[in-house]
């Protein structure tokens, strides 16, 4: 990593002498909530985000924390917590966070060190990333992928000026499923759920995996830019119904938001932002809450189970 200014998002206390380490340098905002943090998300880019939760009980939510999976798309995030445990951590890393390190040992040396670290990782990932276009747990194309399909699409745009939408289809009940079920169950419901987001599209709408809970859907050809909200509705109801599996009804919560060209932005990073920023800010449906809350009981279930 060459010597160039890290943009570094503290969500907390800002450690005194960050700022000055040789890990750096650092251009660093700071906030004082999630909630922030996800505004902050929504508008600006950043390298890193450090995330900072005396509270056990407020780490053990951030699995949860509807604009993680943005987070991590875009930034190296890390965690400092009090004695985080094992499966604290494994469910973090699971989710794409980079580092989880314990309040104790959190020096602003040390976390300088960290930082810088876990943002080379991050680089390496994404180019291993782009070297494979396909999510291997569900044969859909990657991040990398559909942002270069995106943009490939945005430049005959310039030439040939039509309306188009990218959606980020964001579910909440995968953390339950594994709880209850298990990894591999979890793992098939997230399957599942993607063979019914290609189902309702079509063919030539591209669908890609964008995270642990995320999926996105490219409308390149929409009539009007309304169409794009007909689509996220239509594909938010279909989602949400429950998933048999293993003999049982899985329910999961869904929600949707809408990246539009020109509106929002004329580049695929930016699209896939305002889409994340929407869906992690939307009511989501199917499910009483968030993913660690006692989920509804079964409805009559999609015939999805091929």
């Amino acid at each position: 990593m060459n010597a160039a200014e890290i943009r570094l998002l503290v969500v907390g206390p800002v450690p005194g002498g960050l700022a000055a380490s040789a890990w750096g340098p650092f251009a660093i905002e700071r906030c004082d909530s999630l909630e922030e943090a996800a505004a902050r998300l929504r508008d600006a880019t950043y390298d890193a985000v450090l995330i900072q939760l005396a509270d056990v009980a407020a780490a053990e939510r951030l699995p949860v924390w509807p604009a993680l999976s943005q987070a991590c798309a875009e930034a190296a995030v890390l965690l400092v917590t009090a004695a985080p445990g094992a499966p604290l951590v494994q469910r973090l890393i699971e989710r794409g966070v980079q580092d989880v390190l314990p309040q104790a040992e959190a020096s602003a040396e040390r976390l300088a060190l960290a930082v810088h670290l876990a943002i080379g990782r991050q680089r390496i990932e994404r180019a291993a990333r782009k070297a494979y276009a396909t999510d291997l747990a569900t044969g859909l194309p990657n991040q990398m992928q559909l942002l270069e399909h995106v943009n490939h699409l945005l430049a005959l745009r310039e030439r040939e000026p039509a309306p188009m939408a990218l959606l980020v289809i964001r579910i909440e009940g995968l953390t339950t499923a594994e709880a209850a079920l298990g990894v591999a169950a979890a793992g098939a419901l997230r399957r599942k759920l993607a063979v019914r987001l290609r189902a309702a599209l079509r063919a030539s709408d591209v669908v890609a995996s964008v995270g642990a809970d995320a999926f996105a859907a490219l409308l390149a050809w929409i009539d009007t830019p309304t169409a794009a909200d007909r689509v996220a509705a239509k594909l938010v109801r279909s989602m949400s119904r429950p998933v048999r599996l293993g003999g049982q009804e899985v329910a999961v919560a869904v929600s949707a938001g809408i990246g539009r060209y020109p509106e929002h932005g004329k580049d695929a990073q930016t699209l896939l932002r305002q889409a994340f920023a929407e869906a992690a800010g939307a009511v989501p449906l199917g499910r009483a809450g968030f993913s660690n809350r006692v989920e509804r009981g079964p409805a009559s279930a999609a015939n999805d189970e091929t």
